[in-house]
């Protein structure tokens, strides 16, 4: 059974429906956020770099990341959207990125060096926010998600 190594919460500055979770530094990316970033799709990628699409314009979503040491059981949890897809870290550390204010201060560190990911991402709450963003325009916390890591081929 998969063991949870570490997890951390951070809030993603979400603008124009968008965030992202790419490489801590992104010196070394062909396509750095958010660049080529698709709207059409919940969950999307690039090299180095997780595209999300928000239910909401402009507000600060709550993500918790987790890092395991094998694939995690399924949530349980009623999830609006969810998505899995691979990831390649070179450094084992990223960070989340936001469309207006660029990388976020806090550094996620998936390992203690680059590799190769898979990841899973869950969303609750994009009712909610994309009522907010039709009322009063920003909120916090009121969309929610979930992203779990763990080595790939295990």
């Amino acid at each position: 059974m998969a063991r949870l190594v570490r997890q951390q919460r951070a809030d993603a500055y979400v603008g124009y429906h968008a965030f992202g979770v790419q490489e801590s530094d992104d010196a070394d990316l062909s396509v750095p956020f958010p660049d080529d970033f698709d709207h059409s799709a919940f969950l999307s990628t690039h090299p180095g770099r997780l595209d999300i699409t928000s239910g909401g314009h402009t507000h600060t979503a709550t993500v918790t990341v987790e890092v395991w040491d094998g694939p995690p059981q399924e949530d349980p949890a009623d999830w609006d959207e969810q998505a899995e897809a691979g990831f390649e870290s070179t450094s084992g550390q990223v960070a989340v990125w936001s469309m207006h204010a660029g990388r976020a201060d806090d550094v996620i560190v998936l390992g203690d060096s680059g590799g190769a990911w898979r990841v899973r991402v869950g969303c609750a709450g994009r009712a909610e926010a994309a009522a907010l963003s039709e009322g009063e325009g920003t909120g916090h916390g009121v969309e929610r998600y979930l992203i779990r890591f763990w080595p790939a081929g295990t």
